[in-house]
């Protein structure tokens, strides 16, 4: 049985691409990295993929914000096209970086990359602390529709970023996104439960660290799984209590998912 391929975008800026595309091949993958450039010249290239990654990074050097340039492209460029791979029952991660791609493009959180869509209901603002956050977190797998995680379980990942505060643009927003079962992930203590800065770390709404789309095939979040997916990239990995890398996770469960 052929490998299932996964296409990780790239652009100018993106610093993760490698990380992800080592992550991808040890759950199994045939993984390629592309351009952004490469799939607007020939966006028919994505049906050749199962599984589209946009990594994390500094896109474009996020000049105007976080993201926006590639969720632009993508806008303006490729919207039938990762429309038309979404509708095709295939799997999409946006890390970091590709979570504030998706949350301006539109694909999160509804699942459409769309001009009418993008950054309407949703945003990723300034930390509340108003610094950029460079530290490892835990989180706690909070849907049971999301294909990457099974519901419950507790994750140790570095994040990295500036402006990853989560933001519904009114309560009815939360509301739905509650209902719908689309809160994937949410900071919590080691012990699973919530709390306050360094817990949540940037002062997201509902503690959100990610959000997949209504189908459960879409992720996107600030965390970095793609950091740790080797028992020594974790920080007390030589005291002995680092039992596996949670990292692992999201790519074995989506490579088991296109695969069975």
């Amino acid at each position: 049985m052929a490998k299932p391929k996964a296409l990780v975008l790239r652009a100018a800026g993106t610093n993760c691409d490698r990380e992800t595309q080592h992550a991808l091949e040890q759950a199994g993958f045939e993984a390629e990295r592309v351009h952004v450039f490469r799939l607007m010249e020939n966006p028919a290239r994505l049906k050749e993929f199962q599984f589209l990654v946009i990594p994390g990074g500094f896109s474009y050097g996020d000049d105007i914000a976080s993201g926006k340039i590639l969720a632009n492209q993508m806008l303006h460029r490729l919207a039938g096209t990762l429309n038309e791979f979404v509708a095709d029952g295939k799997l999409a991660l946006g890390i970091c970086n590709g979570f504030q791609v998706m949350i301006k493009s539109g694909l999160l959180p509804w699942g459409r990359v769309d001009a009418g869509e993008a950054h309407r209901d949703a945003t990723l603002a300034w930390n509340d602390c108003g610094r950029f956050e460079d530290r490892w977190v835990h989180l706690k797998a909070a849907s049971d529709k999301c294909v990457f995680l099974p519901p419950g379980e507790l994750l140790a990942l570095p994040i990295a970023h500036g402006e990853g505060k989560f933001v519904a643009r009114d309560e009815s927003v939360l509301a739905k996104l509650r209902e719908n079962d689309q809160v994937a992930v949410r900071y919590v203590d080691p012990a699973g439960e919530p709390g306050g800065y360094p817990v949540n770390p940037n002062g997201s709404m509902d503690d959100i660290a990610g959000l997949c789309d209504p189908t459960g095939r879409v992720l996107g979040l600030m965390p970095h799984p793609e950091r740790f997916v080797e028992v020594t990239q974790h920080p007390r990995w030589t005291r002995g209590n680092v039992a596996r890398a949670d990292g692992r996770i999201f790519f074995e469960r989506a490579f088991a998912y296109l695969n069975g």
